[in-house]
C-alpha cells in the first residue's frame, strides 16, 4: 500500500522543488520588492517569511537586499531549504514554527506568505491566530504581503482531475491530482497520487490530500480589519493589475499593521 504523507513530507518534499521548477519566483519576489518598497513606511529591510518552503522566494529576496527569517511547518522542508542555503552561500535564517503558533524573539518591517500557503489554515479560529501572530511580530506601520486563493475562480474554473508528467534521469513522474469543494466551509481538497516509474522497471508510489480555504476578496478585508491591520491594495496576481474578477486564480494583498 502506498504511504499517505502528511504536506510535504519526505518524499513529497524532495519532488517539491522539480514540481514547481517552471513558477516565476523571480518575477513574485520582484513584485514584493516593489510592494515593500512603494508601500512601506519607513526603512524595510528585516522580513519575516510565512510557510517558506523550500526557500526559494527568500533566496531571490536576499539578492534584493533584505534580511530574513524564513519559516515552515514541515521539517523536511525546511531541511531542504538549509541545503539549498548552503549550497548558495545564503544567510537567510530559517526557523520551524507553525503560522498559527507563531512564537519569535523578534520584530519585522514586514511579513509576507506566498503561493497561497494562507490557505492552509482552514478554521476561522486557526486563521485568526495567523493573521494576530503576525500583527504581534511586526513593528507599527510594517506591511502584510500574502497571496491568497480567490473563491470566485475556484467555484466557476476548477479542475476536478489534473495530470501532470515530469522526465527525469531514473525515468517518469506522474501525478495524478483529484480536486473535491466543500462549499460550506469554503475548502478544496486536493488528493495526490504520485508515481515513479523508473527505467529498470522498478517503480514507487505515495498518496497526500491536502486542504487549501479559497476566500473572498472583502471577506479576507474583513478578517484584516479584525486582526489590527488596514488593507492597503488587491492585486490579480503579481501584477499591478487591481480588477478582480472570476478570472483571478490568485490575489496578492498588502496590508499595513495599524
Amino acid at each position: 500500500m502506498a504511504p499517505t504523507l502528511t504536506s510535504y513530507a519526505g518524499r513529497h518534499a524532495e519532488l517539491y522543488d522539480l514540481f514547481y521548477a517552471e513558477k516565476p519566483y523571480g518575477a513574485e519576489a520582484a513584485f514584493v520588492d516593489h510592494c515593500l518598497r512603494e508601500y512601506s513606511v519607513g526603512p524595510t529591510k528585516r522580513l519575516l517569511e510565512i510557510a517558506c518552503g523550500t526557500g526559494t522566494h527568500a533566496f531571490q529576496l536576499e539578492q534584493r537586499g533584505y534580511h530574513i527569517v524564513a519559516t515552515d511547518y514541515s521539517q523536511d522542508m525546511l531541511e531542504r531549504a538549509k541545503k539549498k542555503a548552503s549550497e548558495l552561500s545564503s544567510r537567510v535564517e530559517f526557523r520551524l514554527q507553525d503560522m498559527t503558533q507563531l512564537d519569535l524573539d523578534a520584530t519585522f518591517d514586514a511579513a509576507y506568505c506566498l503561493f497561497d500557503a494562507i490557505g492552509y489554515v482552514a478554521t476561522n479560529e486557526a486563521l485568526e491566530r495567523v493573521f494576530r501572530g503576525v500583527q504581534k511580530h511586526l513593528r507599527p506601520d510594517g506591511l502584510f504581503v500574502f497571496e491568497f486563493w480567490h473563491a470566485g475562480a475556484m467555484l466557476r474554473h476548477y479542475d476536478p482531475v489534473r495530470i501532470r508528467r515530469w522526465q527525469t534521469g531514473k525515468g517518469l513522474i506522474l501525478r495524478l491530482s483529484e480536486t473535491t469543494l466543500d462549499y460550506a466551509k469554503q475548502l478544496s481538497r486536493v488528493a495526490y497520487s504520485i508515481y515513479e516509474l523508473n527505467t529498470d522497471g522498478s517503480y514507487e508510489a505515495l498518496t497526500e490530500t491536502q486542504v487549501n480555504r479559497y476566500f473572498l476578496l472583502q471577506e479576507m478585508a474583513a478578517w484584516l480589519t479584525a486582526t489590527g491591520f488596514a488593507p492597503v491594495k488587491w492585486f490579480a496576481g503579481f501584477t499591478d493589475d487591481e480588477t478582480i474578477s472570476d478570472e483571478t486564480w490568485h490575489i496578492v494583498a498588502v496590508a499595513r499593521r495599524i
